[in-house]
């Protein structure tokens, strides 16, 4: 372990707190802090002089900077990352937040509707950009097939490889077919399909209808026949589904309003897709909530921002991810939360579903 590692390991309880009301009160304001504005703030008890000295500290082993002499002092990277590992105090997202997440919610006859209100909904309630991330692989292969009755003429058919990744489909029906006949039709795709790819499933399906063309099965046809169209017109893979709101939020923020490079920058990357794509198909194998910090994310033009992470998923199975992009300055303690809890309601949604 390196002697800086090992110091901001053993950092005291009091240059812990300086760093913390450091970090607050730039998420806060969005300008330099003084070691005044800690005392009268944060630590009504200690001197502006003791702080003074105790931030000089913490600059020298880079956690925070002064961008000039006469200025208080801002979070590094190394600041942020220390107080989002070590400091951070969760606070439970408000009834509101709640309300308007659970009304993007409310049902799954348009997944796509459900992931772009989603977004759009954290994109407002957090100030940044939201995001929901649906991958497509170019090698799904089958794990299992549902369908769910949407209503007499329609039902929705779930496609879950073997990486955990869900495929949807709406399909309107010409008759009606009961859910114990929905779940017969399943169990036989199942026991044709479990192990292939999309490709060579719609391939036998095919076959099938042939080889069976002059029997009198009706479940059978029906099977064969909600196959063709759940499958029908769908790529082997597919391609990967980005939903993004709210990337004028990020603009509006302080440190990036008057800063034209810094916002061309921004820009720039943002519409490299295939990068950002790598970075989230990359969070799916994370547990739980991830941060990409600055230069963790590898993307020029995102030095200066963060990403906050959380895997969607179906009965414990990795079907996408979603999040939230910001700056540096992102208020963690509200957002991780808000993540958090719209990915409990994703999984509680296509969970309940699915049963």
């Amino acid at each position: 372990m390196s002697d800086k590692k090992k110091r901001a390991d053993t950092l005291s309880e009091r240059y812990r707190a300086i760093l913390g009301a450091a970090v607050n009160e730039y998420i806060r304001t969005a300008e330099p802090v003084s070691s005044r504005a800690i005392a009268m703030r944060y630590s009504p008890g200690v001197s502006p002089a003791t702080i003074r000295g105790i931030m000089a500290e913490l600059e020298s082993e880079g956690f925070l900077f002064q961008p000039h002499t006469s200025a208080g002092r801002m979070p590094t990277e190394k600041g942020f990352r220390f107080y989002v590992d070590r400091l951070l105090e969760l606070t439970e997202p408000d009834e509101v937040d709640k309300r308007l997440l659970m009304e993007c919610c409310e049902s799954l006859y348009d997944p796509g509707g459900v992931f772009t209100e989603t977004t759009r909904a954290l994109s407002a309630i957090t100030r940044c950009a939201g995001l929901v991330f649906i991958p497509g692989k170019d090698n799904f292969m089958i794990k299992y097939i549902k369908f769910l009755p949407m209503d007499t003429s329609s039902v929705m058919v779930l496609v879950v490889s073997s990486f955990g990744y869900v495929k949807t489909r709406l399909v309107r029906l010409d008759t009606d077919v009961s859910r114990l006949d929905l779940e017969k039709i399943s169990n036989y795709l199942n026991s044709i399909g479990r192990g292939l790819t999309l490709k060579t499933l719609r391939s036998r399906i095919v076959e099938e209808m042939k080889k069976e063309k002059n029997l009198y099965d009706r479940l059978l046809a029906n099977a064969l026949k909600l196959g063709v169209l759940a499958l029908n017109n769908d790529g082997e893979g597919g391609g990967d589904e980005l939903y993004l709101d709210g990337k004028i939020n990020i603009l509006e923020q302080p440190e990036f309003r008057d800063d034209i490079e810094r916002m061309r920058r921004v820009f720039a990357a943002f519409e490299e897709k295939g990068i950002l794509v790598k970075i989230l198909d990359k969070s799916m194998g994370e547990d739980g909530i991830h941060i990409y910090m600055g230069s963790e994310n590898t993307i020029e033009g995102f030095e200066d921002l963060s990403l906050v992470t959380a895997p969607c998923a179906m009965e414990g199975e990795v079907f996408g991810t979603l999040g939230v992009i910001g700056p540096l300055r992102m208020d963690y303690s509200r957002i991780v939360p808000l993540v958090s809890y719209t990915a409990g309601l994703l999984e509680r949604l296509f969970g309940h579903g699915s049963s």
